[in-house]
């Protein structure tokens, strides 16, 4: 049987997608892993081009991805839910009684969050660079930390008990 993993963040059109097609792209086709992402406050649309960019460029195409929102039903399909910062954490707890680890708790073992956009650069939209080469350091981020991702996730239980390879 395949366990499943659910990264969550706050659009589900940035960093829980780039973990979620990371994974993807990094695991064995016979992986005993099922991948999915959502967001807190998902609504339609479209995964921004500067977030795109980067995933193609390794060889990922999210364009086709639709933003899914995280409800009770998504939760009590998945073994392991993994917040992508710590608002999603501590939205996960107030809304549905579980705790999550952080996408870094998990990979490097340390309790950091992956900021958002708007919250590492307020004023991203006065320096569109700058903007772009944080959403370009935080997919190279997760990108580099799925390895190590994979090899912990045994250490983390999910709310139906122990994930394991």
């Amino acid at each position: 049987m395949r366990q499943s993993i659910l990264f969550v963040c706050t659009g589900n059109v940035f960093r829980s997608v780039a973990a979620e097609y990371a994974v993807r792209a990094q695991s064995d086709p016979q992986s005993c892993y099922q991948v999915e992402s959502a967001g807190i406050k998902a609504s339609p649309q479209s995964v921004p081009l500067v977030v795109c960019n980067p995933l193609i460029q390794k060889g990922i195409d999210p364009s086709a991805h639709i933003p899914q929102a995280l409800t009770k039903e998504l939760i009590d399909r998945v073994d392991l839910i993994i917040a992508m910062s710590l608002n999603h954490r501590e939205f996960i707890q107030r809304q549905f009684g579980l705790t999550a680890p952080l996408f870094n708790e998990v990979s490097l073992g340390e309790e950091t969050p992956i900021l958002d956009l708007h919250e590492a650069l307020p004023d991203w939209e006065r320096d569109l660079v700058q903007a772009r080469d944080y959403v370009e350091s935080v997919i190279d981020h997760i990108w580099a930390s799925v390895p190590a991702l994979m090899a912990r996730l045994s250490q983390f239980p999910g709310h139906r008990g122990l994930v394991k390879p």
